[in-house]
């Protein structure tokens, strides 16, 4: 790359941000357009990235950034629906299967759901995997197919197009191995440049808080979700987080089709309280975010009633699915048992995330294939009551020669002892927006 050709060098690029000066409007719009189409160079990047973990972003530029990497690929557009939409992110979580239930409940009011999801990397699952454990159901749509399955059933929740922020594609595989995935402005940004780039007239976030979420901390997740308001804000979409407790596994599963049968579960009226109650106040906020005012009990109710179950066998069947297809079973499990009576204090949701991923049930490179059946189902949390030798948990996988590696990542993240840990905090620890 040479001056001749290029208005800015990358090296100038590097520095400005390295000596924590902030980059200016022009300089962003180049290195993100210049490496998206190969004329900055990898080990460039990497460097910039470091750089802005280690000196951070002041709002205009997260915000210039987050416009360049929008501006790398095309942007959907859902004006011509007869309906308002309304689109939820989580920021990942262990036994977070949210999505599955909350698109067709959300629809079942009339509001379209264009969830645009991804698939799992490391101990969170994705959402497109645990829906491939359904026999025949497809990921890829076109547009076309995407616009008209909004406007006929209202919910579609599939892969997002290679069109949309190839920017952020390229830099978030970037980003997993340089060591900077954790910088708030990219984090931010990386979500914001695809939910706008969406096209979605309202988004509600979720931003996960705690062991099992990629945000330990209550004040920098307040930090991220604060910058992702502002960024949907600006830019038009009305934009509102919740932040919710990750310290302990969400529902009773961790896993593809054990998830997909839990939300199935919720679908039916039934379900695990927490996943019920995180899956309704969403609901809630995204109908108001859409301009329609649902009281909580109504939206309770349609979970309750089929509606939601009738959107989502309409959804699954539209994308080749057969919502009545058995799901996948394990073919090996393996109990882990308490070893006295008491009651469950403590269970950590990033352990049993490393074990769902160490079965099988996640990736660790991002063409690996992932097991159906595999994952972990979990019969008492903080607060249960157990038995010597019954079951606190049970692994699932094909291949048993995982179960000690998963069963070393448990030790210690869960204890039996003589009284119920104190009251269980909410599940929702703060709104903003």
């Amino acid at each position: 790359m040479s001056s001749a050709t290029e208005p800015f060098d990358a090296v100038d690029v590097i520095r400005t941000k390295r000596d924590g000066h902030p980059l200016e409007d022009a300089q962003i719009d180049w290195v993100i357009d210049a490496y998206t189409r190969g004329a900055v160079a990898e080990e460039q990047m990497s460097a910039l990235a470091m750089a802005v973990l280690l000196r951070g972003m002041t709002r205009p530029e997260v915000a210039r950034w987050t416009g360049a990497m929008i501006a790398s690929g095309e942007r959907m557009d859902f004006s011509g629906l007869s309906r308002p939409t309304a689109d939820k992110h989580s920021t990942g979580g262990v036994g977070d299967k949210v999505t599955l239930p909350l698109a067709p409940l959300v629809a079942s009011f009339g509001v379209a759901v264009p969830q645009l999801s991804g698939r799992g990397l490391g101990h969170t699952g994705g959402t497109l995997d645990k829906l491939e454990a359904i026999p025949g159901w497809r990921a890829a749509l076109s547009n076309s197919e995407l616009m008209d399955q909004l406007e006929d059933v209202g919910a579609v929740i599939c892969a997002a197009g290679a069109g949309l922020a190839p920017a952020d594609k390229k830099l978030y595989a970037l980003r997993d191995v340089t060591g900077t995935v954790e910088s708030v402005p990219l984090i931010a940004s990386s979500i914001m440049s695809k939910k706008i780039a969406e096209g979605t007239g309202a988004l509600v976030l979720d931003v996960k808080v705690g062991s099992g979420a990629f945000m330990k901390d209550l004040g920098a997740a307040r930090e991220l979700a604060r910058t992702m308001v502002d960024l949907g804000t600006d830019a038009g979409v009305r934009t509102v987080a919740l932040l919710t407790d990750m310290a302990v596994p969400l529902g009773r599963t961790a896993g593809n089709a054990l998830e997909v049968r839990e939300s199935a579960e919720v679908l039916d009226g039934g379900g695990p309280a927490d996943v019920v109650d995180l899956t309704v106040a969403l609901a809630v906020e995204m109908l108001a975010a859409a301009g329609r005012d649902v009281p909580e009990p109504e939206v309770r109710a349609a979970l309750a009633d089929g509606r939601a179950k009738d959107v989502w066998r309409r959804m699954i069947t539209a994308q080749g699915g057969d919502p009545d297809a058995p799901l996948p079973r394990a073919r090996e499990r393996l109990d882990v048992v308490a070893d006295r009576s008491g009651v469950v204090t403590r269970l950590d949701a990033y352990a049993v995330g490393v074990a769902a991923w160490r079965l099988g049930a996640g990736r660790s490179r991002r063409d690996e294939p992932v097991q159906a059946g595999a994952g972990v189902e979990l019969h008492a949390k903080p607060g249960d009551e157990v038995r010597a030798g019954e079951p606190v948990l049970t692994l699932h996988t094909d291949t048993p020669e995982r179960f000690d590696r998963a069963r070393a990542a448990l030790d210690g993240a869960w204890a039996v002892g003589d009284r119920a840990p104190e009251g269980a905090g909410a599940l929702v620890l703060d709104r903003i927006g």
